[in-house]
């Protein structure tokens, strides 16, 4: 029998211990103590740790301490008081609650109409703009670069309800009676929704241009080649790029709407008639102003059921478009 045969027809060497034991098994020896060690494991773990404890004391501390305030009576002086479900009774049965809610809603709603499209139009634009890109992108950024507090006082002037506000000047111009802008209750939710419009489109303009850059520009290319026009290309090859980027500033948007709290607290206080008091604005009235200033627990109560319903609402849209994202 050759050497070749022999070979053939000796018994092969039983599998090691650790190739036959079940995946679990095998899962557990990678992932146990002594190899999370060996691994480097607790290096990185001393590296995080000044991190992990910052953003502990400074994070997750106030939040704890949020949720635990919101069932007690306290002045934040004073021992406070367990009183249960009191603080969120005591928020559902105000009408004030209700009246946030809905202007919230209201200024959400004329944001999404008019704010959300404007930073996508204008970037479409820009990008197909040759000459001096860079000088628009800067013009469209500069709101944003200017404090919001200064702006507000800025827009103020714009809004004054006397003949020599800016706006109403040049209403005069054309044969317009001077308007009220915010000091009517029918006009007080757009006219901040407009200056929230003009402070944040840039920084969400900028998100569109850096994403536009990367279409293919085979793209506009062959849809040119198939006679599309302009706005054949923006519809079947920039919107459909664009699909996650929208998906994503949308939801930003629908939360940065729902916190709204400087706009109507510089420009009106809540007034007039509290068509523009918000549900942060309701918070910051419940903690310190004279009429319901002192309830914490209230005003706790409110931020944190402004908190689970913003959680609650992000979920069920990443849930929702996560599958339409990806297409």
């Amino acid at each position: 029998m050759s050497a070749s045969t022999s070979s053939l027809a000796a018994p092969a060497s039983p599998p090691s211990p650790a190739h036959t034991a079940p995946p679990d098994q095998r899962a557990r020896r990678r992932h146990n103590p002594i190899t999370w060690v060996q691994r480097g494991g607790l290096t990185t773990l001393l590296f995080m740790l000044p991190m992990l404890i910052i953003f502990g004391v400074f994070s997750w501390s106030p939040i704890v301490q949020s949720v635990i305030m919101s069932f007690q009576k306290t002045n934040l002086v004073t021992a406070p008081t367990f009183v249960g479900w009191d603080n969120f009774a005591a928020v559902f049965h105000d009408p004030l609650f209700y009246t946030a809610i809905r202007n919230t809603g209201y200024f959400a709603l004329l944001a999404m109409l008019f704010g959300y499209p404007i930073p996508l139009v204008a970037a479409v634009i820009m990008s197909e703009v040759r000459r001096m890109k860079g000088l628009y992108s800067v013009l469209a950024y500069l709101p944003v670069v200017i404090p919001p507090v200064v702006s507000v006082l800025l827009w103020k002037i714009f809004y004054d309800a006397s003949g020599g506000g800016v706006f109403n000047t040049i209403l005069g111009w054309v044969g317009i009676p001077p308007q009220p802008w915010i000091q009517d209750a029918a006009t007080a939710m757009p006219s901040l929704v407009l200056q929230a419009t003009w402070a944040g489109a840039g920084s969400t303009i900028i998100i569109y241009l850096a994403a536009l850059t990367g279409v293919s520009p085979e793209l506009y290319d062959a849809a040119e080649v198939d006679g599309a026009g302009i706005w054949k290309k923006i519809w079947h090859v920039t919107m459909p790029q664009l699909r996650g980027i929208l998906f994503i500033t949308l939801i930003l948007q629908v939360i940065a709407t729902a916190q709204v709290f400087l706009q109507p607290y510089l420009f009106t206080s809540g007034g007039p008639v509290n068509s523009t008091t918000t549900i942060l604005l309701l918070i910051y009235q419940y903690a310190f102003t004279n009429s319901l200033g002192g309830a914490y627990g209230q005003a706790t109560a409110l931020s944190l059921m402004l908190a689970v319903f913003l959680a609650i609402l992000s979920l069920a849209y990443f849930r929702l478009t996560a599958r339409w994202s990806d297409k």
